[in-house]
């Protein structure tokens, strides 16, 4: 039987490579929520991967995707959401995603990302000369815009049940 979530929905938000997606989906089914990846909807009405989308139509066109996307995502309940990694550095979206439901920040340490994404698949932020220099000047840049989350769990060194857990506990404690 799964457990109860006391929010509309959880919002995962974090770097490429924090868990969002794998945490959302193992969360999902141990509160008995739908699990809605935002990644995978821009891919779908896109038609293409969001690789294809940043090469062909840019990075900005990608972004009023995403902002659709979210607020599509935000306007519905009982659903665990993962989030794009740039998704919070719009403010607009950090504020939509806060009034939905309790938003998660899953921290990463930038050694915990490179090792997470380094060999799977592409990565249009990082490809560039020195990905491993990219993503801590990414971490840095996006920071502060994590940092408004409701709460904060370090996915480091962990597994997607044992951070499934901690959220869980956090939410619990959060709520009451």
């Amino acid at each position: 039987m799964p457990e109860e979530s006391p929010y509309a929905n959880v919002v995962l938000i974090g770097f490429m490579g924090s868990g969002k997606t794998q945490t959302g989906r193992s969360l999902s089914q141990r509160l008995g929520l739908r699990f809605t990846d935002t990644d995978a909807l821009i891919e779908t009405r896109a038609g293409k991967a969001i690789r294809r989308i940043f090469e062909e139509d840019g990075e900005e066109a990608f972004r009023v995707l995403e902002r659709s996307v979210i607020l599509e995502a935000a306007g519905e309940t009982g659903q665990v959401i993962a989030t794009g990694g740039g998704v919070p550095a719009n403010p607009d979206n950090m504020v939509t995603l806060k009034r939905s439901g309790c938003v998660v920040w899953l921290q990463a340490s930038p050694e915990s990302v490179w090792e997470r994404v380094r060999e799977g698949q592409e990565r249009p932020l990082l490809a560039v000369e020195d990905p491993q220099g990219r993503i801590r000047e990414l971490l840095r840049i996006r920071e502060p815009f994590y940092a408004q989350a409701h709460l904060a769990v370090d996915t480091s060194g962990k597994s997607v049940p044992e951070v499934a857990g901690e959220i869980i506990e956090l939410l619990r404690a959060y709520h009451s």
